[in-house]
């Protein structure tokens, strides 16, 4: 849970790796820029954390050095409506990635559902419901308590992830964390957020559904977006006017709302846009102060 707003890139951004930087050093040039949370990439794992604990414990150490937030996101490899083996393999790939989150000390672990398949949606649906239930017994009885599970919002129509399965999954499943993908919904429903009263609307039904705290306090990524009459297609930076959806208009619903996201940049220029978004929200928010 974030103190404040906080902002950061998805990943190692571009600049850093051709500086030569290691992952641990990323907190420290994160902070360089004024940034203060980093979500680690785990997205190519397999069923066993591919990352040793010494070097998850130095990026932790490194993290809280520089006030920087870490989440992660999980293994792309993850199919939690699929047949009993996948099911099966998903699951050791979400606990691995929680296990790596604990020694980092990411607070969450940000994961794509799966697919609904050939099955009914509403099947699709309660069997990663279903699956999910498991997986946190899994981290209870290994002693994972303090890192959540972040189902994420979806952007394209095949994929388990409308806001209302990811709300639904919130209230029904301990040890999770609300992660709303403002590009993915936009996407997905082919041009949602057009208007500040759009964005207005899904966070008053946050704050409906699971109360004003999770309202506040949501996990998010965020980019400009292209998509077709399937969903998502690519991720676009900030200033290319022709895609949407636009941050100002997000910037003032977390002002009036007074949240406190994790906002992850999504955009290909990480951590550029990541200061774009922070400095956007600082420009509202200082306007919205009493004079």
């Amino acid at each position: 849970m974030a103190d404040r707003p906080r902002f950061g890139p998805a990943g190692v951004p571009p600049l850093f790796r051709i500086l030569g930087a290691q992952v641990p050093d990323v907190p420290k040039l994160l902070h360089e820029e004024g940034l203060d949370a980093f979500e680690y990439q785990a997205v190519r794992w397999g069923q066993k954390p591919q990352m040793k604990q010494k070097d998850a414990e130095n990026l932790g150490a490194e993290a809280v050095k520089n006030d920087v937030l870490l989440s992660m996101h999980g293994s792309y490899y993850v199919n939690l409506s699929g047949k009993k083996e996948i099911v099966e393999a998903s699951k050791r790939r979400v606990v691995a990635c929680a296990t790596a989150a604990q020694w980092m000390g990411a607070y969450v672990v940000v994961f794509h559902m799966g697919f609904y398949g050939r099955v009914e949606k509403n099947y699709a649906f309660k069997n990663c419901v279903n699956a999910l239930k498991e997986i946190v017994e899994t981290l209870d009885s290994l002693g994972i308590r303090n890192v959540k599970l972040g189902p994420e919002t979806m952007g394209r129509i095949y994929q388990v992830g409308t806001l209302e399965e990811v709300l639904t999954i919130c209230e029904e499943v301990e040890q999770t964390q609300l992660v709303l993908d403002w590009s993915h919904m936009h996407a997905r429903y082919l041009g949602k957020f057009r208007k500040v009263e759009d964005f207005r609307a899904v966070v008053e039904e946050v704050e409906r559904r699971l109360g004003a705290e999770a309202a506040r306090n949501m996990h998010c990524h965020f980019s400009k977006i292209e998509y077709t009459d399937k969903g998502e297609r690519r991720h676009h930076t900030l200033d290319e006017a022709r895609y949407g959806p636009n941050f100002e208009m997000l910037a003032e619903v977390i002002a009036d709302f007074k949240m406190r996201p994790v906002m992850i940049c999504e955009t290909p220029i990480l951590d550029v846009d990541a200061v774009k978004m922070r400095d956007i929200l600082r420009k509202v928010m200082e306007k919205q102060k009493p004079i």
